[in-house]
């Protein structure tokens, strides 16, 4: 093995203990900020469209990533049921579920990570066989579709629960 192969199998677990630290404070208890939710509820799909696209219609990559985004949804429903809400005054706070978030957000980020590592070994061969373009991984539309699932419906909820609910009055 070379040294820069070496190098790198030891900095992956270090990278994925650092992105999960880091993931630990996104699922604590947050403050609802709506301008956040709506980025999220409409930006999410439109991604989901344009990684439709890149698919360029194919059906194995194609059906994994609207499968998926069907099953992260059903997901974002289980975590808004899972949900911590509470209002303070006139703020909201939200707090998710904590496994079910990084679980979803983790195995995201490890399909990443081997795809990158997937291209990097191969760039080591003799003869480098060329990986299969971005959309064409039906995996990779797979870990796309259930994040953007899982966000896309967990972004609705909390903008559905901040029309229910409205501010208190603070104490005079």
């Amino acid at each position: 093995m070379e040294t820069t192969t070496l190098a790198l199998l030891f900095l992956v677990p270090l990278l994925v203990w650092r992105i999960y630290s880091r993931l630990k404070k996104l699922v604590a208890r947050q403050k609802s900020q709506p301008w956040r939710h709506w980025t999220v509820a409409i930006g999410f799909p439109v991604l989901l469209l344009f990684l439709a696209t890149t698919t360029k219609f194919e059906l194995l990559p194609l059906s994994s990533l609207g499968a998926a985004a069907l099953a992260g949804g059903w997901l974002g429903v289980l975590g808004l049921k899972l949900t911590r809400f509470e209002q303070v005054g006139k703020d909201f706070f939200f707090t998710q579920h904590r496994y079910l978030g990084l679980a979803i957000t983790m195995l995201f980020i490890a399909r990443l990570l081997y795809r990158g590592m997937e291209i990097y070994l191969n760039t080591r061969l003799d003869v480098p066989v060329p990986p299969p373009p971005f959309g064409q991984s039906a995996l990779t539309m797979a870990a796309y579709g259930l994040v953007i699932g899982y966000y896309s419906v967990y972004a609705w909820g909390l903008l559905r629960w901040r029309q229910r609910n409205k501010p208190l009055q603070a104490p005079e």
